[in-house]
This record gives C-alpha cells, structure tokens and sequence, in this order.
C-alpha cells in the first residue's frame, strides 16, 4: 500500500520534509499547500508533485491523502491540524505542537477521537549522539543521574536581515517563544531519557526589545526570546535549561549530565544535526573523551538518504518518518507521538505559569480538560 503524503508549506518542507519522505519506500508526496494558488503551483513545477492546493482546508480533506505534514507556524497551523484529524488523516506535526496549552488541549482531543497516528516532528531523538546518550544513561553509565545542565542558545535577531524567513517571530498572535520553539526539542529529547518531570520554576523574558535590521530597518517584537527555568523530574533530579534565540555569538545546544559513576556531555555549535553533534563521556577519575556512536545510527536499512545526506536534518526527520509509517502499518510505534508532545507542552505552559506567578509549579496544576 502506497500512503500519498501532502505537505503545507512549499519553504521548509520543500527543502527538508520532502527529501526525507522521498526516500522512505512506499510513500509519494503527491500534493504541496501554500498560501497562494500562484506559489503553490510554482512549487509544485519546481519540486516536481502532482497537486498543488491553496486551501489547507481542502488538501485536509481530500480523499486521496493519507498523510498531511503541517509545517507552517503554529497558530495557523492548528485549525489544520485539527481539520486533518476531523478528517481522518494521519498527521506529521511540527514543532512547537500546538500555539498554547488550549491549542495543544485541543489537538489531543481530535487525536484520541479518532484513530490516526499523530507524530511530531522532534527528530532529534534520531541524531546518532543523543541517541547513543539516551542509550548509555539507560545503561547505566553515568551511575544514578544526580546534576547537571542543558542549554539551547541561538543567535537569531542580534543582527537579523529583513529577509530572514523567520522574521515572523515577532508576532506575538504566531504561538512562539524561545521556550516553546528550542524549549520543545530540548525536552523531547529530555523527558524519553530522564523520566516525567513533576515540578518547574522559572522566568521567561525578552531580551531585545528591537531587533535593528541590517537595511536600516526595525521591528518591536511581542514574544520573550529567553527562558531559564529549573526542571524538577519524578526521578529526584533538578536540572537547569537555558534557551534563548537573542544570545550573541551562540552557545548552541547541550545536554550535560553527572551521575554517581561519571559524566556524559553532548553537546552542538547550533541546532543538532547527525554530523555535528559529539558526546564525550568519563567515569569517575578520568578525563573526559569522545565516545564511540555506533556506525549503524548514521544509516538504517529502507532509507535512501543517510548521515551524510543533505540536508543534515532530513535523515533524521526520515527516521522519525520511517518510525509513523511502521505505526500506520500496525508494525511498530511512532516517537514522539502526540501524546508524548502533549506531556513537552505541559512543562511548558508549568514553566509559563511559574514565571507568571513567579513560584514553584507543579505538573499536576496543568490539568487536561478529562482531569479538570
């Protein structure tokens, strides 16, 4: 069975959705939304598929797709992503999942109404490193996790151009925030190896209250572009996360983590991608050293594309990809799925009341609408 796939959004699905979906075997992109009727033929001639659609709505609700990929921006991907599950269709979700907490509620209902598979698009669970991180401190190797520390720092609009595609992220009505864009794919890799965390504190705020663009322009942005907060797991560890899309000469992303037998640290200049994301490890007494990846994480059997393919983020995005076509098969399960993002937006929206309020939040304050 041949599943057809639609993707929303001709710029970066184009550029690194479609590459993964194509090389996954029994799968056709048969459809491309965009805004406009005009893009989106011109992106459906220049990449080669079938059917362009300038109608969300109806690219949700046609019958001849099995699979819609959502990856325009939150608040108007939502009503699409609902319109998808209303519909029947299995969904690859961007991330962040859902604009707030409501949205992300409402998303989980239409999911457990029906019977899709619901997949977010979190891929950095599949990066070699992380993991071969999740895999060691599964093992054991650090000993009982105890401290440490992890960041996401970028430098987006310290000295942003006006034709940055993501200038948007001023908009405070999009449904972004340095917390939920870098904070979710922090803790999607997070909560699958630590556990559910149970409390947080923290402050969200906004650094540049300008971002003075290279052509002499300016724009006055709504959104906070940095987050520290104190992450409290079921487990016992409280562990700090940095992230931040204002930060000059970028820190990147890290995961550092010390246990009772040693040390593990995986660490990337900017957003992770298979080939330049490390992991360096030690057990107590040693230095700490590049640790072997196993060859078989930058390849996998099925794909077309590997580690080395570009661009960096399709392998990994076709991993998570092979992971919702096995589960729509009935032959394995898909991660993260919808649920597990549900549970990334409960930390934050946790996060979000504890800045607000300026306390101590615990999980169980953020009910589901089944718990309230």
């Amino acid at each position: 069975m041949v599943l057809r796939v639609g993707i929303v959004s001709a710029a970066w699905g184009g550029f690194a959705h479609l590459p993964a979906w194509r090389a996954l075997p029994g799968v056709e992109v048969t459809a491309i939304c965009t805004a406009r009727r005009e893009t989106a033929e011109a992106a459906a001639s220049r990449l080669n598929i079938a059917r362009p659609f300038w109608d969300a709505q109806a690219l949700c609700a046609d019958p001849d797709i099995d699979i819609i990929d959502c990856g325009t921006r939150p608040a108007v991907r939502l009503p699409m992503v609902l319109a998808a599950l209303r519909n029947g269709k299995h969904v690859y979700n961007s991330a962040p999942h859902a604009p707030d907490w409501t949205g992300a509620l409402a998303i989980d209902a239409a999911w457990k109404a029906g019977g899709a598979v619901g997949t977010v698009d979190a891929f950095s669970q599949h990066i070699p490193a992380l993991r071969q991180l999740a895999d060691l401190v599964a093992a054991g190797f650090a000993g009982k996790v105890l401290g440490g520390s992890c960041r996401f720092n970028l430098s987006l609009f310290n000295r942003p151009d006006a034709r940055f595609p993501y200038n948007w992220f001023a908009d405070p009505a999009a449904g972004v925030s340095a917390l939920r864009n870098q904070g979710s794919h922090l803790l999607h890799v997070l909560l699958p190896m630590l556990g559910p965390v149970v409390r947080v504190s923290g402050v969200e705020r906004r650094l540049l209250d300008t971002w003075q663009f290279t052509d002499g322009s300016a724009v006055s942005p709504g959104n906070t572009d940095h987050a520290d907060a104190l992450l409290e797991f079921a487990c016992g560890l409280i562990l700090p996360m940095q992230v931040s899309w204002s930060m000059p000469a970028h820190s990147g992303w890290s995961i550092d983590l010390f246990g009772s037998e040693g040390r593990l640290l995986a660490q990337a200049p900017t957003f992770p991608t298979a080939r330049d994301c490390t992991l360096m490890g030690a057990l107590t007494g040693a230095q700490m050293e590049p640790l072997e990846i196993p060859a078989e994480f930058y390849a996998a059997p099925g794909l077309t594309l590997d580690a080395d393919s570009f661009p960096p983020p399709s392998y990994p995005m076709a991993l998570t990809m092979q992971a919702m076509l096995a589960a729509i098969r009935g032959e394995g399960t898909t991660a993260p799925d919808f649920a597990a993002a549900l549970e990334v937006e409960r930390v934050i929206e946790a996060i979000r009341l504890a800045s607000a309020e300026r306390r101590w939040v615990a999980l169980t304050e953020i009910a589901s609408e089944d718990q309230s």
